[in-house]
C-alpha cells in the first residue's frame, strides 16, 4: 500500500471512528490530517486536503482547539495560521475523555440528582427513585473512575488496563 493511500484510509477511519465518540466526521477527520501530517497545516492546506468549505474547515479546526487537540502554530514571516495536532495519544485520550465527560457524563448526573427526590409515596414513585438511584450510582461510579484515569499518569493506565485484560 503506498503512503497516499494509506493516508485516505487512516483519515476516513479516524472519521468513522470519531463519529462514533460523538463528533461529527469531519471534524475526526481533520484531526487526523493533522495528527498524520509532519509539518503543521494551514486551513487551505486543510481545506484543500479533504476537500471542505473554508466555513467547515475554520469552525471544526475552532472546536478541535476548544478540545485541546489542536493548537495554532505561527510561522516566521507568514501571515497565516497553521494548527498541529497533540501528537501525544495519552494527551488524546485524556483530553477526550475530559471532554466527553463534561458533555455527557456531568449533564446526566445533574439531572438524576435533581430527580432522585420524589416526594410522592406510592409503589411507582418507590421502583421510580430506586431505579433512578441505581444510575445515578453507576453514574457517579463511572466518573469517579474516569476522574481518575484522567488524573493518572501513562505508566498508571497501562499497568492497571494490562492487568484488567489478562
Amino acid at each position: 500500500m503506498q503512503l497516499q493511500e494509506a493516508q485516505e484510509k487512516f483519515i476516513q477511519s479516524w472519521g468513522t471512528l470519531g463519529s462514533h465518540w460523538g463528533i461529527n466526521r469531519t471534524m475526526a477527520q481533520v484531526h487526523a490530517l493533522l495528527l498524520i501530517s509532519a509539518e503543521p497545516l494551514s486551513a487551505q492546506e486543510i481545506m484543500d486536503a479533504l476537500k471542505i468549505s473554508s466555513g467547515n474547515a475554520n469552525m471544526n479546526i475552532r472546536a478541535l482547539i476548544d478540545w485541546g487537540l489542536v493548537f495554532k502554530e505561527l510561522k516566521p514571516g507568514e501571515r497565516k495560521e497553521f494548527f498541529v495536532a497533540e501528537k501525544d495519544m495519552w494527551e488524546v485520550i485524556r483530553k477526550i475523555i475530559i471532554q466527553r465527560k463534561k458533555k455527557e457524563l456531568e449533564p446526566v448526573i445533574k439531572v438524576l440528582n435533581e430527580i432522585s427526590t420524589v416526594e410522592e409515596n406510592s409503589p411507582e414513585a418507590e421502583e421510580f427513585v430506586r431505579v433512578v438511584q441505581d444510575i445515578r450510582l453507576f453514574a457517579q461510579k463511572a466518573d469517579s473512575t474516569l476522574e481518575g484515569l484522567v488524573k493518572s499518569d501513562q505508566k498508571w493506565f497501562v499497568g492497571t488496563f494490562l492487568n484488567m485484560i489478562k
